[in-house]
């Protein structure tokens, strides 16, 4: 008999070799029925295969993240049974679940995939998950998994092949498709209801532009229709509220091919909302004792090598720069924390100093893949709200502390409501990605689980996310929409000091090597603006959007009174202009709802004469008849209820 231990502590016996269905069933049949796989002492496991210890065991339904991921994963194997039945020779790569369902990279040899045929592949597939084929696990050794990917001809598979160690490989197979696949699967392929292709784009094998470019199919599927029509609603408001699409409507950024791919031009709107937001941020950093420092765009490579960065990520940054003098080569910044060290080392100091808090807006390049950039989301040069915290061992978890209410300070400001600290830690199996000893590990490890513990923070744990030198508390932020961006992010590292000997005097007149804690609230400005604008439509908070207002002469007659009050109301820092084009009232309206100024103030004859406004309020329509005094009152009252609601112990 073997000892089974569930969720709320509870332990049932069941006889070795029992499955995770099998102990679902004898629990409620109808839980058994939602079970799409289970978690068996923290590894995801098929349902169906047997467990053979005393284990922990947590059964995921399509309500846990496992499960969804589970389904889809499975999706993306149907999804390639269904292509290879239309396509046959096509040779399938890669084809993992991600966030919001799946894709798989194919190679069609000669023929062009288009978007056309995708409701021909989706048919198939419905007819293909009708058939409540199982999902079969087998172990199969390594010569056997090259004799058959070698039959077939597919060099990706065996390419993946060549990677892995013999024991170590196993075949899953559902209806006429066998795939190379670590696993693990929904049961059988009737859990998937409904589905939906929803792009098609291109993609290099393994990320490397010098290898074939591949097709890659992204797609998502439901246990049940209504969950899928719910979800293409949301995909078109998702569409309405695209940050490039408002990015170019609003006027506040643009892309130039002759600047660069991935390199965003703030037009002077959206220079000025991102001001906005680095002096929201620079007073709260200035209350909390940071000091402002500034660094240079470039750095000498002997930087990034005692940092570590460059055996990491040199292949992957913009390439050197070389200089007239012999064996000199600069790096475009690719981060400020090796800059802040050297700031911190630029003097001495004493465990009385300490702790020490630089803080940036820092610009920074790392050149990411043509086809990764995305919009605001995803630059090769973008600036950190960065900061970098050196303090003693016994100040690092009271530091942390603090930080995290910074990071609350923001999301309470902007309305984001919604978000899971995710408790970023290194690979157990794979310490070779990391630098630093596993003591060093275990305490900035600890520091952060503690933190978040005493924080109350709704917490998730991955291993394998942490940074190369330390764990990361990962702020995970849902929109109004629903979906999850990482958006803030701490960090604790006892290793950077270590590079660059870092010191302090302790108490005991000794040398003592300083903590590091990195930290952004924001992240990077362009991603941080980017969610903004879609988790707000670009509707922005009051005290935050460009223009607060938009004067509308009925007609030429009134635009000097409509400059007088836009002087009035500036004079007040009340941010705004005068529509003054020779267009008809109506649609001036109409225009500047579409660049959704939360006010628009009509002005003609009888406004002129008796030194009032007409509001007119963004999605609201008419609001009635104000006097100028009047109108500041109401916008300050705005302004004052939004900070109000910035409750904070910043």
């Amino acid at each position: 008999m073997i000892k089974i231990t569930l969720p709320d502590g509870s332990i049932r016996e069941y006889e070795k070799g029992t499955s995770s269905h099998q102990i679902a069933i004898s629990i409620s049949e109808g839980l058994a029925r939602n079970v799409l796989a289970a978690k068996v002492n923290g590894e995801i496991w098929d349902s169906n295969r047997p467990i053979n210890s005393d284990s922990h065991l947590q059964l995921l339904t399509w309500n846990d993240t496992e499960g969804k991921q589970t389904l889809w994963h499975s999706s993306a194997h149907l999804m390639a049974e269904a292509l290879e039945s239309l396509y046959p020779g096509s040779k399938f790569a890669i084809g993992p679940a991600v966030e919001n369902g799946f894709y798989y990279d194919i190679d069609f040899g000669d023929k062009v995939f288009s978007i056309d045929e995708v409701e021909k592949v989706e048919t198939k597939m419905m007819e293909l998950a009708s058939q409540k084929s199982e999902f079969i696990r087998k172990e199969i050794s390594k010569q056997d998994a090259i004799n058959y990917f070698t039959q077939k001809a597919d060099p990706y598979k065996l390419e993946l092949i060549d990677g892995l160690q013999d024991g170590s490989i196993t075949f899953y197979t559902q209806g006429n498709f066998t795939d190379l696949c670590r696993g693990p699967h929904i049961p059988n392929t009737g859990f998937i209801k409904a589905v939906k292709l929803l792009r098609v784009a291109g993609a290099y094998w393994r990320g490397d532009e010098k290898n074939k470019q591949l097709t890659r199919i992204y797609g998502i599927t439901f246990p049940k229709d209504k969950e899928l029509k719910e979800y293409l609603t949301l995909l078109e408001e998702a569409k309405k509220r695209d940050h490039r699409k408002l990015g170019k409507e609003l006027e506040l950024f643009t892309f130039s091919e002759k600047v660069g791919m991935g390199l965003p031009l703030w037009l002077p709107k959206g220079a000025a909302l991102r001001e906005r937001l680095i002096q929201f941020m620079q007073k709260a950093q200035l209350k909390a004792g940071y000091l402002p420092v500034a660094t240079p765009h470039i750095a000498l490579k002997d930087l990034y090598v005692c940092s570590g960065h460059y055996e990491k990520y040199g292949a992957d940054s913009f390439q050197p720069i070389k200089t007239p003098r012999e064996n000199e080569e600069f790096f475009l910044k690719p981060m400020n924390c090796p800059h802040h060290c050297e700031i911190y080392k630029a003097s001495p100091k004493s465990y009385k100093d300490l702790p020490v808090r630089y803080a940036e807006f820092g610009t920074v390049y790392r050149y990411e893949q043509a086809g990764e950039l995305h919009g605001l989301t995803r630059v090769r040069g973008f600036t950190q709200d960065d900061a970098h915290l050196f303090c003693r061992p016994d100040q690092v978890k009271e530091e942390f502390l603090k930080v995290i209410d910074l990071v609350l300070h923001v999301f309470n400001a902007l309305d984001f409501k919604e978000y899971t600290a995710q408790i970023s830690l290194r690979d157990p199996e794979n310490k070779s990605k990391y630098i630093g000893s596993d003591e060093n590990w275990a305490l900035a490890e600890q520091a952060i689980i503690d933190s978040a513990a005493e924080k109350g923070l709704k917490t998730v744990t991955e291993l394998g996310e942490a940074a190369f030198y330390g764990p990361k508390l990962d702020f995970m932020v849902k929109d109004a929409l629903g979906r999850k961006w990482q958006l803030g992010t701490i960090q604790v590292d006892y290793n950077l000091p270590e590079r660059f000997e870092l010191e302090y005097t302790g108490s005991d007149n000794l040398k003592h090597r300083p903590v590091m804690i990195h930290r952004a609230p924001f992240g990077s400005l362009e991603r941080f603006i980017a969610v903004l604008i879609e988790h707000c439509a670009g509707n922005f908070p009051l005290w935050l959007t460009p223009d607060q207002f938009a004067i509308l002469p009925i007609s030429e007659k009134y635009n000097d009174y409509a400059h007088k009050v836009k002087e009035l109301l500036a004079e007040q820092d009340i941010r705004g202009f005068v529509d003054d084009r020779n267009e008809k009232i109506g649609k001036k309206i109409r225009d500047n709802e579409i660049k959704k100024i939360p006010f628009m103030l009509i002005v003609g004859e009888k406004e002129e004469a008796e030194q009032k406004i007409a509001l007119r309020e963004h999605g609201k329509g008419d609001s009635g008849v104000f006097g100028i005094d009047e109108f500041i009152k109401f916008v300050n009252n705005i302004i004052t209820n939004d900070f109000k609601k910035q409750i904070t112990t910043v």
